[in-house]
């Protein structure tokens, strides 16, 4: 079972950058799309249909702003929109699709770039979404949780660690609500698997950030411990420039 997540950056100027033939190349059995900052009715849904996907689109009321989705080639047994809560559901951060006893997650975190309103909305978010994931697994055990968490981890995640230290996204308490969420029974599959530096998943569009490859990671698929047994893969896409993102990908024996 292969599941990608991609923050799109705009779904349609994703699909004019070649999306979709990307999707029928790679032909994977899952998606999960952030950021579409599109309304449905502004969405090729044939497109999606034609390539043999069942297609499941959570937009923000806000036009032009966040949302997600996720993309089946099998068709999903339930799929939940949101987390019960207008405050984030009018944002378009969190669908899930069930499938058997799998549940897999596309979340889009909020950034806390464009000021101190911003940042304490995602800290205040973070804390509402470990709960609710906590809540959620007493009822759905295995989970996949994939998408744009908007924090690098540790100091491998980020090109620059000293001088983005006080920057939002690699703060200290984002990293810290981070830590303490892995302790609660997550994995990091990419970071489980590849030790290595220098992987990022998304670039500035700024001084060549994407050519010189000083990215930070901070698209993830975060698994519940049990489906350790089943990770089989995880990669990063850097070459698939369809956004200022790039796909993500896990592989699990399921």
């Amino acid at each position: 079972m292969r599941i990608v997540s991609y923050n799109v950056n705009g779904i349609r100027s994703a699909i004019g950058k070649g999306l979709l033939d990307w999707l029928k190349s790679y032909n994977a059995d899952v998606v999960c799309f952030q950021e579409l900052k599109a309304t449905v009715d502004q969405i090729p849904l044939m497109e999606f249909q034609l390539l043999g996907y069942n297609h499941y689109w959570y937009p923000a009321k806000k036009k032009g702003y966040s949302g997600v989705a996720i993309l089946s080639k099998k068709e999903p047994d339930d799929v939940v929109y949101g987390v019960d809560c207008a405050l984030y559901d009018d944002e378009g951060r969190f669908v899930r699709a069930d499938f058997g006893d799998l549940s897999v997650v596309s979340v889009y975190h909020p950034s806390g770039t464009s000021g101190d309103e911003r940042q304490a909305f995602k800290m205040k978010w973070l804390d509402f979404f470990q709960d609710y994931v906590e809540k959620l697994r007493k009822e759905r055990p295995k989970l996949v949780l994939s998408g744009d968490y908007n924090i690098c981890h540790e100091a491998i995640d980020i090109h620059d660690p000293i001088r983005n230290a006080t920057h939002s996204g690699f703060l200290p308490e984002e990293r810290e609500w981070m830590s303490g969420f892995l302790k609660q029974g997550y994995i990091d599959s990419f970071r489980h698997l590849i030790k290595e530096p220098d992987h990022y998943s998304w670039w500035s569009y700024r001084a060549n950030a994407r050519e010189n490859n000083k990215g930070w990671r901070i698209d993830y698929h975060m698994l519940t411990e049990n489906l350790l047994p089943y990770l089989k893969a995880a990669t990063i896409l850097p070459n698939v420039k369809h956004s200022d993102h790039c796909p993500v990908v896990v592989e699990l024996k399921y």
